[in-house]
């Protein structure tokens, strides 16, 4: 338990100390947000607003937690799972800032990276974790998956990845509803006794926090696809690890909410030309209507708090 307690302080202290630096390197190098013009309109002054600032979360959990673990092989994994991720990221916010428009990688070139990272986190898990099934949660039932466990994995980053991102709207909406979930693997992690993997989760909620007090409105830098990427990789890769794959529909409901509101939008436009939404994803819908981000925040947190509670409380019943 000593050692969750400095993996946390470390991270955290680690993540404030580098803030300002990390804020004044990427405005000097102009490494700036670039606004898109369709979104809402109160967004259009926070054009030039650092981005990158995942790599601030990044580096402070990645560095604490492989030194308090001594390099355990399983936060090893994990770290190599969130680098490989925020790579593609950090890919996509250079080249946003290069064409200078809000638009990096190509959608399909984004895709085919994430596909053949996931590719090879697959086989690692499959023949070095032996990891080859998910479980049905309430019943504690492993669904045995053999082969077909690699595209399912492939599938899960893909999925969890792209909702972590659609999440990162608006100031401090990710990093707040992602350290409540982390909250619950870390909670999970402690009752199995994955030691290695508490470490590596109350690492990255320090740093989170301490990025927080960047990110939170008004925001002075955000965590862009670099950080949004990694933070959806580790989310998936912690669920996969746990077996928790299906249980993270529920405690990551609002990464489930914004997911939805967009396929909806979209196969609804397609049909009708008409929108459900003012907006989508569904925290800018709340910003049309009136709604301040720090109100958003507040109330998407709680969604997922209490998803978290009722989780973490069946887990414990079951």
């Amino acid at each position: 338990m000593k050692d969750l307690y400095i993996a946390f302080l470390l991270a955290l202290v680690f993540t404030i100390i580098l803030g300002p630096f990390l804020i004044r390197i990427l405005t000097d190098f102009k490494f700036g947000q670039n606004v898109r013009l369709d979104g809402p309109e109160s967004h259009l002054k926070k054009q030039g607003i650092p981005s990158m600032g995942g790599i601030m979360f990044i580096l402070a959990s990645a560095i604490v937690s492989l030194f308090v673990s001594k390099f355990n092989l399983t936060v090893v994994l994990i770290v190599f799972v969130m680098v490989s991720f925020a790579f593609i990221g950090f890919l996509d916010d250079f080249l946003i800032v290069k064409k200078e428009s809000a638009d990096g990688l190509s959608a399909k070139v984004k895709m085919a990276l994430l596909i053949i990272v996931s590719i090879v986190i697959s086989f690692i898990l499959y023949n070095n974790f032996d990891l080859s099934s998910i479980r049905l949660p309430i019943f504690n039932i492993d669904l045995e998956l053999n082969v077909f466990y690699i595209p399912f994995v492939v599938i899960f980053f893909a999925a969890v990845t792209n909702a972590v991102n659609l999440t990162d709207g608006i100031d401090g909406l990710s990093s707040t509803v992602s350290i409540i979930v982390l909250i619950f693997f870390l909670l999970i992690s402690i009752d199995l006794g994955t030691t290695e993997i508490s470490i590596f989760v109350i690492s990255l909620i320090g740093a989170l926090i301490g990025f927080l007090s960047f990110n939170k409105f008004p925001a002075k830098i955000f965590m862009g696809d670099t950080g949004s990427l990694a933070l959806g990789s580790v989310i998936a890769i912690l669920a996969l690890l746990n077996k928790m794959e299906i249980t993270l529909i529920f405690v990551g409901i609002i990464y489930v909410i914004e997911t939805l509101s967009v396929i909806i939008q979209v196969a609804y436009f397609k049909k009708t030309g008409k929108r459900v939404f003012k907006m989508a994803p569904i925290h800018h819908h709340f910003e049309a209507i009136g709604w301040k981000e720090n109100k958003i925040v507040f109330v998407f947190a709680s969604i997922t708090f209490i998803a978290v509670i009722i989780a973490y409380s069946l887990y414990l019943i079951v």
